[in-house]
């Protein structure tokens, strides 16, 4: 998550700005022109948020790799919020290209909530079990015709064996930095642990900064842009991200997952944590302290495992 600026995207040089965003409402939803218009506190990488009036958000992609998410969320996520326990983002209209922003982009109902962390969940193993059932819940919706895994989420859903050459490349970077044997160890117990099942609903970014709390508990799931039907696993990767102990097993316990899927699970959370490590190490000493712990959960859940 990134403090959300002012400032060019880096990635597009569109300036995505409150200003953009109130000559957009107005020209194509003048109905809510005179809401107050106001970034988010954090924010994304793949899009920017403002919060519309009291009761709305506007979001906007801050590349074109992340601009086909929009039509996706568009038509599944209001035939999956009605099958679910807990609030998702329900899209209230969708803005077309203008005034020089180059894609379309969405209007949601806003959802109460603050991004989760240890500090603000009352009882973490509560907290994990609810979340299991939400993907549990998720998992058994029809998912004929959902979008099977691609460019548009990233791959979420597909074999892990698409992000081999990059987990390796991390690897060799990482050498004498951390214990490779073992870590390559995982990644090839994980490759092997192949999925056999039908596809399923996933949501494909199971991360803290996408759970809302209020009152110490879950209470929404938000950025369904990776979402898909595939292969669940990596929805699971929160399972050493921010879950440890009796709060991963709680997880676990309430998933139907077996051990080839848990194996996966490790696999994604470990593929993340060593592209994270490797590109932050010289340049983010607080995210490359969080990947380095990521991997060292998932090293010493599959030395448990063994």
């Amino acid at each position: 998550m990134a403090l959300v600026t002012s400032g060019d995207t880096p990635a597009t040089g569109v300036n995505i700005t409150v200003p953009l965003v109130g000559r957009l409402i107005t020209a194509q939803f003048p109905q809510w022109a005179d809401l107050a218009i106001k970034p988010v506190e954090f924010d994304g990488w793949d899009n920017r948020t403002f919060r519309l009036g009291e009761d709305m958000s506007v979001r906007l992609p801050s590349a074109e790799w992340y601009a086909g998410q929009v039509e996706k969320e568009q038509r599944w996520l209001p035939r999956l919020a009605s099958r679910l326990p807990l609030p998702i983002p329900v899209p209230l209209a969708m803005g077309v290209p203008a005034d020089g922003y180059p894609w379309h982009w969405s209007v949601y109902r806003w959802l109460e909530g603050e991004n989760a962390t240890i500090e603000r969940i009352d009882d973490l193993r509560t907290f994990a079990t609810t979340l299991a059932h939400f993907l549990v819940a998720l998992q058994q919706i029809d998912s004929a015709g959902g979008p099977p895994p691609g460019q548009h989420n990233f791959f979420r859903g597909g074999p892990l064996s698409i992000y081999d050459t990059e987990t390796r490349q991390a690897i060799a970077a990482l050498h004498g930095k951390l214990d490779t044997n073992a870590v390559t160890a995982v990644w090839e117990a994980a490759l092997r642990a192949t999925w056999l099942g039908a596809p399923v609903w996933l949501h494909g970014d199971v991360s803290a900064g996408n759970l809302l709390v209020q009152d110490g508990h879950l209470s929404a799931v938000i950025d369904f842009g990776c979402s898909g039907v595939g292969d669940p696993a990596c929805d699971l990767t929160i399972a050493w991200t921010l879950f440890s102990g009796g709060s991963r097993e709680a997880f676990r316990a309430a998933l139907p997952a077996g051990d080839a899927t848990w194996a996966r699970g490790r696999g994604w959370a470990l593929w993340k944590g060593l592209i994270t490590l490797a590109e932050r190490l010289d340049t983010n000493p607080l995210e490359a302290a969080s990947a380095r712990c990521t991997i060292d959960e998932v090293l010493a859940d599959h030395g448990g495992a063994a």
